[in-house]
């Protein structure tokens, strides 16, 4: 049987990577962007960090606590706009629900974090992509007793995804990372984590994406798509409409507008987050800044050293729709930062950045079929959209391999024509 002709909607990591994983497999690929360059919007400025360690699901009830606790601090890592939606209101409602889940989604999502290492090193490694990779870690700090109690039954749960971690005294989190000034009570060192520039993985993938044979359609929009089970067509900004066996939903936070499209409800929501590159222009700042990846639990911040002159420090949440804003109250708590943990390191140059984070209630991606046959998804990864998504894209293609051979099943099964 042919291989398949598929679209995949959406240029992120995870469409990128979808793309590639399934033209390894000899599909047809077309992928379309909306921006003239993959990885341009939430996979644009991030973290940086490939961390398992990061794995622990926000369905924990102190989520909920702090959420109310900080709803009126405009600088607080959490922040819920209390203005009401019917989008918000259904997925928050879903997120409890899913509370009780909250120990077998992180074991679960430690899993799938420590599964996506060999992909993704692998498919770099192959295509030669240069993505400022630094494999040093992932030193979690605290700075109390309770977020250090916390961590450390966390620690028991990502033992059981698969992901050792160990405990570090103050004197050995010094040791690792001897710039790192402040009190801390202790930490979390995860070896086996590493960290690199999203945006330049996310383009080197998408350039062998087109070596492999993928149509790259960039600078259009996705107007709607629609399907019958047999073929898919995607309708274009410029009245240019796309036909394929199949259709692939990569398109974060949009993907619910496209899935209801589709016949298909996908409770996505975009949960703002924060960066900001701070560019190390001078020798001094350069040697103050850290090279070992940082996650600080009382801030919801986290640190990646992007090569020799930038330093990423990203984090906080806010609830808040579709708004891009960049706000000076949200940003200015990041330079702080940088300012109290690493008084060497220069913020006379920073960039701010903003991205939606497309949040499912359970913390968890959406992978597979939709109610149509040819119809899949690969959505809604949250803040673990680098680090899970080479096993995401690895599980979308077997997802596509059971439907091909479905189709090749129910072709042999048919009965032969009268005559």
């Amino acid at each position: 049987m042919a291989q398949q002709h598929l679209i995949v909607i959406g240029g992120g990591i995870t469409g990128v990577t979808s793309a590639y994983s399934l033209a390894r497999e000899g599909h047809r690929v077309t992928l379309i962007e909306k921006h003239r360059y993959a990885g341009m919007e939430t996979s644009h400025a991030n973290g940086g960090q490939l961390s398992a360690s990061n794995a622990e699901v926000w369905t924990h009830p102190s989520t909920l606590i702090k959420g109310i606790k900080w709803m009126l601090k405009a600088d607080a890592p959490l922040l819920v706009n209390p203005k009401p939606s019917w989008h918000k209101l259904s997925w928050f409602a879903e997120f409890m629900t899913n509370i009780p889940k909250y120990r077998d989604n992180t074991v679960a999502t430690a899993r799938l974090a420590v599964a996506a290492r060999e992909h993704l090193f692998g498919w770099a490694e192959q295509e030669g992509i240069d993505f400022d990779l630094k494999q040093q870690g992932i030193l979690h700090i605290y700075r109390d007793k309770a977020g250090f109690d916390h961590a450390g039954k966390v620690s028991e749960l990502l033992a059981e995804g698969g992901l050792p971690r160990r405990a570090v005294t103050p004197t050995e989190m010094r040791a690792i990372e001897p710039t790192l000034k402040g009190q801390y009570y202790g930490g979390y060192f995860t070896e086996s984590d590493s960290t690199g520039d999203i945006h330049k993985f996310t383009h080197g993938l998408s350039l062998a994406c087109e070596r492999l044979g993928v149509t790259l359609r960039t600078g259009h929009e996705v107007a709607r798509v629609k399907s019958d089970g047999q073929t898919a067509h995607v309708t274009l900004s410029n009245g240019e409409v796309l036909s394929a066996d199949a259709v692939v939903v990569c398109a974060g936070v949009h993907s619910r507008a496209l899935g209801a499209q589709l016949g298909d409800r996908l409770n996505v929501y975009p949960v703002k987050g924060y960066s900001i590159t701070v560019m190390l222009n001078d020798e001094q700042s350069q040697a103050a800044a850290p090279q070992v990846s940082l996650l600080d639990d009382e801030t919801k911040l986290v640190t990646s050293r992007l090569g020799d002159d930038r330093f990423r420090v990203a984090g906080t949440a806010e609830f808040n729709g579709f708004n891009l804003d960049i706000r000076a109250d949200r940003i200015r708590p990041l330079v702080n930062w940088v300012n109290e943990c690493f008084p060497g390191v220069s913020t006379r140059r920073v960039e701010p950045w903003a991205g939606l984070r497309p949040m499912m209630p359970s913390m968890l991606p959406r992978v597979g079929a939709g109610k149509k046959a040819n119809v899949f998804y690969n959505t809604g990864h949250g803040h673990l959209g680098w680090t899970l998504s080479a096993i995401t894209a690895h599980q979308l293609a077997r997802h596509v391999a059971q439907w091909q051979a479905q189709q090749r099943n129910t072709r042999l099964v048919m009965p032969a024509p009268a005559v």
